[in-house]
């Protein structure tokens, strides 16, 4: 995989952890909307830090199924019910993504399934 983090000075830089751009050649893998719950379908978490951290971890779970990191991911959509906790989740993502921002967007949804505070998908090349 060649995975280069795009970023110029004619387009705003990021506010948070995630890359302006990313280009990236390989074979694609894409991860469904995964959210806090764990292989027996129990919610993980009552904070949207907590319930960030196992989404990730689910998507790290699936990227390693695959002998991938989270240093494959160039893209990931965040879906949130309260967008008012932005900073809590960001604080979060960073944790996870630090050295190697994806590129990202952030929703707020009125509704997740399960009633959940966030969803996080993911597009990783091989």
């Amino acid at each position: 995989m060649i995975k280069e983090l795009i970023e110029t000075p004619h387009a705003p830089a990021p506010v948070g952890p995630y890359s302006q751009a990313v280009k990236a050649t390989g074979t694609m893998l894409f991860i469904s909307g995964q959210i806090p719950f764990d292989t027996k379908g129990n919610l993980v978490g009552d904070t949207v830090e907590e319930q960030t951290q196992k989404a990730i971890e689910n998507i790290k779970a699936i990227l390693t199924s695959q002998g991938l990191s989270l240093n494959n991911v160039v893209k990931t959509t965040v879906l949130m019910t309260d967008l008012s906790k932005f900073s809590e989740m960001n604080e979060t993502y960073n944790t996870y993504f630090h050295e190697s921002k994806p590129a990202r967007a952030t929703f707020e949804v009125s509704r997740l399934p399960k009633d959940v505070k966030i969803e996080i998908e993911a597009i990783a090349v091989c």
